[in-house]
């Protein structure tokens, strides 16, 4: 509340001025100017569907103290997923930033334990939940987590079309045989992040998490991720989100190939790994997850 009375406040003045100063910048800091037909809306998060907090006119000069990983946006200057921050903790899309200033990444400090879920908007009617059955999680072998991840593999892919072998293998690669913080307090084994709640998902959580460039060059940063009831639920959000996305409707002309169904998801942009493809089919056959499909 305090950070939108401040950005209330001081909103007359931005708009006058066409400069943000806010007393002394981080080292780090940069300035720069905002390249945009029009104007731009600041938002308070790293996403066009965040609340705008004011707008910058084209040319305003801004100071940019840090970087965060957010949507992807093609703008004036560039296409980019960065998102920087400005000093009133609101966010500009980096593709409207004249110039590349080298900026540290956005962190906060981490709790010692999981911070308490947080409610985001009440969902519209959830589909009813599977049946009880022996969830994947970290403390089982292997072949433990294969059974039990097959369950809701298949049913995802009865529902939206993604092979239950490709979904098998996310889980193993994305949370580390269940392992991951993710999935251990949250049931969530796909790194769905909370943009918003969606259909199947019961809240949000903070979480460290690694990015990478296009380049392959890798980073830590921290984002929202969704939480679930049941890892059967987090098994069927990932199989709407890929289905429901027009970015890999090719992959789905490979419903029966699924190698080749990874590498159509991996190149419209589902992972920044650049060895995603060959980590994902690695897995695939060296377990041969490729039984668990349905014809």
């Amino acid at each position: 509340m305090f950070r939108h009375t401040l950005v209330t406040a001081l909103a007359a003045v931005i708009a006058a001025t066409g400069t943000l100063v806010v007393g002394a910048a981080p080292a780090d800091a940069a300035v720069s100017r905002v390249r945009v037909k029009g104007s731009l809306a600041v938002r308070s998060g790293a996403a066009t569907w965040w609340a705008p907090t004011r707008t910058l006119k084209n040319n305003t000069a801004v100071t940019v103290v840090c970087k965060f990983t957010g949507q992807y946006i093609r703008g004036a200057v560039r296409s980019t997923a960065q998102w920087d921050r400005l000093m009133l903790g609101d966010y500009i899309p980096h593709a409207n930033v004249v110039g590349n200033p080298k900026l540290p990444t956005c962190t906060w400090p981490q709790p010692a334990t999981p911070p308490p879920v947080v409610s985001v908007v009440a969902p519209p009617v959830v589909p009813p939940t599977l049946p009880a059955l022996p969830e994947p999680n970290g403390t089982m072998t292997q072949a433990e987590f294969i059974a039990a991840s097959v369950p809701g593999a298949q049913q995802s892919q009865r529902e939206h079309g993604v092979p239950a072998s490709v979904t098998i293998a996310q889980a193993i690669l994305e949370t580390g045989w269940g392992k991951s913080a993710l999935a251990t307090f949250d049931r969530n084994f796909f790194g769905m992040k909370c943009f918003g709640q969606g259909v199947y998902a019961n809240g949000c959580r903070s979480h460290s998490t690694a990015e990478c460039t296009p380049a392959g060059a890798c980073f830590t940063t921290t984002a929202s991720f969704r939480t679930y009831a049941t890892a059967a639920n987090s098994f069927r959000d990932h199989g709407a989100s890929l289905a429901t996305n027009s970015r890999y409707s090719v992959a789905f002309q490979y419903r029966t190939n699924p190698n080749q169904f990874v590498a159509e998801m991996h190149r419209a942009g589902y992972a920044t790994d650049p060895q995603y493809t060959v980590k994902l089919t690695g897995i695939m056959a060296k377990y041969n997850l490729y039984r668990y499909d349905l014809a």
